[in-house]
């Protein structure tokens, strides 16, 4: 980098954008900002050129250079307001979380941040500069720390009634919370969140972001139809702003349709006019799943997973959901290959599953034992018993209400008796007869 600087001027500022080396604008900018001018034009020149800069910086992809240019501008910032200061300093953190594999390098980057601002008493810049080191370490499964952090400042924030932060914050530690498995705290930070937002404007990625939130929770909670519809409203949301979260509402939504036994219904979705925007692997990986789950087979399951491990497996909101329904497979394959059987060895059954042996045993005796269907194992022969479903007897629940009904007559036919014979107390006693009262004692028997 040159030592002499260049003019804070707009033909610097296309100078540098002419430039046909990366390497060269980025020098051009650096010798702009060495510019010692602090007139209002300058000022407005360097910030064009700081912006520029930092762009091109992540597109060569040198993050510690940020991290340096943000160290290098503090005295800058001395000069200008603190909202753009701040526009500033977040941009940059935006620039360096563009590049990859640098969580690291941010949570550094976000740490001495805080530190200065603290320093310079910028309590603005600071709540969301913590903000977003919360969410680094969340994401970098540093959850006491974060969860620590949080804490301090949703105390802060609520006092200083700043609304608009305080969704995004309630919202992170709703995420936090339900990654340590803790869903009442998880939904009450959600139902915090949700208060905070009734009560200003949210931009619709946030509301999104909301109804992401809402939707995953519900399903953890088994009540898919409900998460259904909050996915629904998150994809519309981010559909509508071109956001990359939409795939994943859409991919979340056909979950639930295949978790509720409506998995004929994902073609469906996919083959939409919205669906056919987002067609790629996070959709094929839910169509090839919805397909084995049609056809009750365990197999085709099994090759999904494997297929598509990056978007079931390491996906941790699909990932909860896998092992219910991987259960759900394994005891429709089993209903579908025992029906043609009355008796049939368990070990033919684990050959055609292809499945151990005493793994299928064991299903198959908890299948028993949770009713899905009538038979039982004979471990000697190692076979298993299928019976004939046992048809019911109406008579004996038709005599049971029956009797429940005459029991409930009788007891209405007692009270009536009894607001007659307190009547007819009444009238003796002013007649000077209480001795011919009769009152009963007792419910009748039958």
């Amino acid at each position: 980098m040159s030592s002499s600087y260049l003019p804070a001027t707009t033909d610097s500022i296309a100078h540098a954008l002419e430039a046909k080396d990366p390497s060269e604008a980025i020098s051009i900018l650096y010798r702009v900002l060495e510019n010692p001018s602090s007139s209002s034009e300058a000022l407005r020149i360097k910030e064009q050129a700081i912006t520029n800069l930092s762009d091109l910086l992540r597109q060569e992809n040198r993050a510690e250079e940020l991290r340096s240019l943000l160290t290098q501008l503090r005295p800058f910032f001395s000069l200008i307001p603190k909202a753009k200061t701040a526009k500033i300093v977040r941009g940059i953190i935006d620039a360096v979380a563009k590049i990859p594999e640098t969580s690291d390098l941010q949570i550094s980057l976000c740490k001495e941040m805080v530190q200065w601002t603290r320093a310079e008493k910028r309590t603005f810049l600071r709540q969301r500069v913590e903000a977003r080191l919360a969410a680094l370490l969340m994401e970098n499964k540093e959850y006491p720390e974060a969860l620590t952090l949080l804490s301090g400042l949703v105390k802060e924030v609520r006092r200083l009634d700043d609304k608009l932060l305080l969704v995004d914050i309630d919202l992170l530690e709703s995420k936090l919370h339900f990654s340590l498995r803790n869903l009442p705290k998880a939904k009450a930070a959600l139902t915090a969140a949700r208060t905070a937002a009734n009560a200003i404007y949210v931009p619709p990625a946030q509301q999104g972001t909301i109804d992401l939130q809402s939707g995953i929770l519900h399903a953890e909670e088994k009540d898919y139809k409900t998460g259904y519809s909050y996915f629904f409203e998150a994809f519309e949301a981010f559909n509508a702003l071109e956001e990359p979260r939409a795939v994943f509402s859409l991919k979340y939504m056909l979950l639930c349709k295949i978790m509720v036994n409506q998995a004929d219904d994902v073609a469906g979705v996919i083959s939409s006019k919205a669906g056919l925007q987002y067609v790629g692997p996070e959709l094929d990986a839910m169509k090839a799943v919805a397909d084995a789950y049609s056809k009750r087979s365990l197999k085709f399951f099994e090759t999904a997973l494997r297929d598509y491990r990056a978007q079931l497996e390491e996906d941790p909101i699909v990932h909860r959901h896998l092992s219910s329904l991987y259960d759900t497979l394994l005891e429709q394959n089993l209903c579908r290959l025992i029906e043609p059987f009355s008796k049939v060895e368990i070990a033919h059954i684990a050959e055609l599953i292809e499945l151990p042996v005493d793994h299928v045993e064991k299903k198959l005796s908890q299948m028993i034992l949770d009713k899905k269907f009538s038979g039982t194992l004979d471990q000697g022969a190692g076979c298993l018993v299928i019976f004939d479903d046992p048809k019911s007897d109406a008579i004996y629940p038709a005599t049971l209400e029956t009797i429940s009904n005459i029991g409930k007559v009788v007891d209405s036919l007692y009270v009536r008796v009894s607001l007659v014979l307190d009547v007819c107390q009444d009238s003796e006693a002013r007649m000077g007869f209480p001795e011919l009262i009769i009152r009963p004692t007792a419910k009748w028997d039958i």
